[in-house]
């Protein structure tokens, strides 16, 4: 059983942040509800900033992490990133793809050396051509994550076919759902088998 002292910093984009959810939860508010539920004792970080890159990401999450996790507690990060990066401005990709999974590498390798770590893709979107180019960078992002050994979490594709999730996300603004869409996203970490073995 973990210690009763479990310190989860989600470190991400919108999709983290829970943007759009009336019930400002988000899938990672769900997440720890339910491990309260079992009886965890859990301090919950949404570090999640909205339309935030790899690039960007890649330059503040050690100093935000390392100040909330510290020595002496049970420590663990999960991250999750990339949409934004496949966004078009002025007709190329926020972040080329070569770049996203420089970004991601760098980003677990330091991680790893110092926390337990779980990468969650990037999620589905309204837009057809984006979320094409979301499901190609996040079969990349899996393979770089099988190279070092990060679990990894697939969530574009069960996303892209869930009725509740799309329909959500129609009626926003075509990228956020609200709360049953994260209530999707939710049970897809919640029945992953290394999010389950965090906790066994």
């Amino acid at each position: 059983m973990p210690s009763t002292d479990i310190r989860i910093c989600f470190v991400g984009e919108s999709f983290v942040n829970g943007t759009g959810d009336s019930d400002y939860l988000g899938w990672t508010g769900r997440v720890c509800q339910t491990l309260a539920r079992q009886g965890l004792t859990v301090t919950h970080y949404n570090l999640g900033v909205r339309r935030e890159t790899s690039t960007e990401l890649a330059l503040r999450w050690q100093s935000e992490c390392d100040r909330r996790l510290p020595v002496g507690c049970d420590r663990r990060l999960v991250f999750s990133f990339g949409t934004n990066d496949t966004t078009v401005d002025a007709g190329q990709p926020r972040v080329p793809v070569a770049q996203s999974l420089a970004n991601l590498r760098q980003i677990l390798t330091t991680a790893q050396t110092r926390y337990p770590v779980l990468m969650i893709g990037p999620a589905a979107l309204l837009d057809a051509a984006q979320t094409q180019r979301i499901q190609a960078l996040s079969q990349q992002f899996a393979q770089v994550c099988d190279q070092l050994g990060v679990p990894y979490l697939e969530v574009a594709q069960p996303l892209a076919r869930s009725p509740v999730w799309m329909a959500e996300v129609a009626a926003g603004d075509g990228a956020h759902p609200d709360a049953a869409g994260y209530g999707e996203y939710a049970r897809l970490v919640e029945t992953w088998s290394a999010w389950q073995s965090w906790f066994d």
